[in-house]
């Protein structure tokens, strides 16, 4: 059974930035994004298996980018603030450590205003894919450099990547994170 996460049209009453991250704050059993029309949604939560696999990606990962130190890895937890408006929390996001610390300690503390170089979405039994696949040229267009959608029960996989085409895998698969995360690869047999 597909869930579809709950969106609020709020037209007619605007949520500056700062009321965003209070409201978030206030509600922290709930998980929010906005998209770039001020479109408020709550995310449905995902079962044992997605936490897992999310898990098991951040693991990953982060064990990758503690060995090469090029930036810093961030659960489906951070909401990053992306050049066009809209605040989004992709399941996997890694910085690449220059633009990171070129953030100040507030704009770090906070939602941090900047794209992720490299996202991953996994599909979770309740999303649907379209949706998905938007946030992913969303993230694009902000400037996200790699992105992965793992999408589980199509056996597939989704690569994105600037100016390209969507070039699409089925699963098992061996990933790399190219000139973005170098050395990072990932094999989706596993998953």
């Amino acid at each position: 059974m597909v869930i579809s996460p709950v969106v609020l049209n709020l037209d007619s009453v605007y949520l500056s930035d700062e009321q965003f991250y209070q409201l978030c704050q206030n509600n922290q059993e709930l998980k929010f994004e906005r998209n770039a029309q001020g479109e408020l949604t709550i995310m449905s939560p995902v079962g044992g298996e997605s936490g897992n696999r999310e898990a098991e990606l951040i693991i990953d990962l982060g064990i990758w980018n503690r060995q090469t130190k090029l930036g810093y890895t961030f659960s489906s937890s951070t909401i990053f603030k992306l050049p066009n408006g809209a605040d989004r929390s992709p399941d996997v996001a890694w910085v690449q450590k220059e633009r990171w610390e070129n953030l100040t300690p507030e704009q770090r503390r906070k939602f941090p205003p900047i794209a992720p170089d490299f996202v991953i979405e996994l599909r979770s039994a309740t999303d649907e894919l379209e949706p998905l696949r938007q946030k992913m040229l969303e993230y694009l267009d902000a400037g996200v450099q790699l992105g992965w959608l793992i999408n589980p029960q199509q056996q597939q996989v989704e690569i994105y990547r600037i100016e390209k085409p969507v070039e699409l895998r089925n699963l098992p698969t061996e990933l790399s994170g190219e000139n973005i995360l170098p050395g990072f690869g990932l094999n989706l047999s596993l998953y």
